[in-house]
């Protein structure tokens, strides 16, 4: 695993040993990247379930102006931190070694980010409670975008009653990435 592109490019990047994280490969994480490439310059981006933080410290690399992390998991978080100084991103980001509720409180009032990254265990329906917190909090910009890494078969049909819409669907073979946004006000 490493970063692809901008200032730390080529970068080797640390993972957790063992089946708790499910690192996305270098072809996703590009493929993401090529979808947000305009709207990550200068951008506030939030990773959730974070993993290694691969995915947000792609973002520094690709110009975000601050990245925040956010992983429960003791040995993962740790692997964000060595990941961080690896890189050099200190100065540009922050990691909450939290579950990810405690810590969306934590930031409100602190952060307003534009692109929102998460990466939940699978069929937990997570991201639905992540979302269902996310549409009343003052973490959103009104363009915020969220990108929701979910098994392939995970379904969206909530979306409107929390005010939010689905803009576009990028599925893999076992995955999907989930672009979502605020709904528009008439």
């Amino acid at each position: 695993m490493r970063i692809i592109a901008g200032s730390a490019r080529s970068l080797p990047l640390k993972t957790i040993d063992g089946q708790d994280t499910r690192p996305t490969t270098d072809r996703i994480k590009e493929t993401l990247f090529n979808v947000l490439q305009a709207d990550v310059p200068g951008s506030y981006f939030l990773d959730l379930f974070a993993g290694s933080g691969q995915i947000g410290l792609e973002a520094v690399s690709r110009g975000a102006a601050y990245a925040v992390f956010v992983e429960n998991q003791r040995k993962a978080a740790a692997c964000i931190s060595e990941n961080i100084a690896f890189t050099k991103s200190d100065r540009v980001t922050k990691l909450y070694q939290s579950d990810v509720f405690g810590a969306l409180r934590a930031m409100e009032g602190k952060y307003r980010f534009d692109i929102i990254f998460m990466d939940p265990p699978y069929d937990r329906r997570l991201e639905r409670d992540v979302l269902q917190y996310l549409c009343t909090s003052s973490l959103l910009k009104e363009d915020t975008i969220i990108i929701a890494e979910v098994s392939s078969h995970t379904t969206f049909e909530y979306l409107t009653e929390l005010n939010f819409e689905l803009v576009k669907l990028k599925t893999y073979k076992t995955n999907a990435h989930a672009f979502i946004r605020k709904m528009r006000g008439e």
